[in-house]
């Protein structure tokens, strides 16, 4: 999923990059033929047939058309919906000395395994009210309560709108027990990717770096036609920035779809975080087979991309409405693809952000499908008993 724009990014359709030959329509229809007369042998021995994997579809694809098109992302990179583009706020207090408490190590947060009792390991969380704007930090406080009874762990997409300022009150003030996986937007440039490791390195000052576990610079960066060299740029720039604050400890990498990440993106990370949807297939089995597909292609990045490091679905799930193509966008198919997602994922041994906490009503003129994959409803009502997801 994308995302552009402010208060933080997340749009479906913003890049969806198709890969191999054009779909094929194939149709069928009753012949007179009869099967017992055919020499069916020498028919198959005649050709071989190689069946081929689903491209691995990035991101969500716009709903007008029934199979993907160009270049969506899937909100499944939530790609933000119009809102003034927030900078990082600079009333944070002046940063008090540096503890010892700091963020763990990348190789153990790629390395955990399991939920710790929560319907969910991560969710990706956006903070926008419903019609775009900032929420304050009682509102945010509220619905991070909700979300820490799913799910130990949250990841965010920018420092706009004060969200991470909010959530690290938040979660110490309630004693919430949610871990922070932080992001940088850079898509803006190089500006706004400076006021943002501002931002997080004046949060982590302030409230201490212990909540925040990592941080994503960039969210489908190549998706959008960004370099790879100016991306790993910004990598950089802001492992240096945190460790020359004394907050080395805190893993920095990038996300992006499974079909973009490269090796180059990968030895600039310290963990390979993918975005992975079969949503977006031209095809559709079920949804056992849509889960198997997403496994297999982490698999894939794991054994050839990695370099082992440890690899974690920064974002998958499932629509309960709209249109992307043949998979049918119902809410019995997105409970069923969450619980069975998650009990592939763990017994794969990856760790995950199932995409999303709540509903993206606030992306204004998205399409119905972008706005339907949270497990919540926009004002945080289960979509569904979470319970559900509690065995595999």
């Amino acid at each position: 999923m994308l995302v552009s724009a402010s208060p933080v990014p997340q749009q479906l359709g913003d890049a969806l990059i198709i890969t191999g030959n054009s779909p094929i329509d194939i149709q069928y229809s009753a012949g007179s033929v009869n099967a017992d007369t055919v020499d069916w042998e020498s028919l198959f021995s005649a050709q071989q047939y190689t069946s081929v994997p689903p491209a691995t579809t990035p991101a969500p694809v716009a709903e007008s058309t029934p199979v993907p098109e160009v270049t969506p992302t899937p909100t499944p990179t939530p790609t933000p919906t119009p809102t003034p583009t927030p900078t990082p706020t600079s009333e944070a207090p002046a940063p008090e000395p540096e503890t010892e408490t700091e963020a763990e190590t990348s190789p153990s947060v790629g390395e955990e395994s399991g939920s710790g009792g929560k319907a969910l390991w991560g969710l990706d969380w956006s903070p926008y009210n419903t019609d775009g704007s900032c929420p304050d930090l009682a509102t945010v406080t509220s619905n991070l309560k909700t979300v820490a009874g799913a799910t130990g762990n949250i990841r965010l997409y920018s420092t706009d709108c004060s969200q991470l300022r909010n959530a690290v009150q938040a979660i110490k003030n309630a004693n919430l027990g949610l871990g922070i996986h932080a992001g940088i937007w850079v898509t803006d440039g190089a500006s706004r990717v400076d006021a943002e490791i501002t931002e997080l390195i004046a949060v982590a000052k302030q409230y201490g770096a212990d909540l925040i576990k990592g941080v994503s610079v960039g969210n489908e960066e190549i998706s959008k036609g960004m370099t790879e060299g100016t991306l790993i740029g910004y990598i950089n720039t802001a492992r240096s920035r945190l460790k020359a604050a004394g907050l080395g400890s805190i893993p920095v990498y990038t996300t992006d779809q499974d079909a973009h990440f490269t090796k180059a993106m990968a030895d600039a990370s310290d963990i390979v975080q993918i975005n992975v949807y079969s949503i977006f297939d031209g095809s559709f089995s079920n949804i056992d087979a849509s889960v198997a597909s997403v496994i297999q292609r982490a698999n894939t990045v794991k054994a050839n991309v990695a370099g082992g490091k440890p690899v974690r679905f920064g974002e998958s799930g499932w629509s309960s409405a709209g249109n992307t193509g043949p998979s049918p966008l119902t809410l019995a198919n997105e409970i069923s693809y969450a619980k069975k997602f998650k009990c592939a994922a763990q017994a794969a041994g990856y760790n995950y952000f199932y995409f999303e906490a709540k509903n993206a009503d606030w992306k204004k003129g998205a399409v119905q499908s972008e706005q339907n994959f949270g497990i919540f409803t926009n004002n945080y009502t289960p979509k569904f008993d979470f319970s559900v997801l509690n065995s595999c």
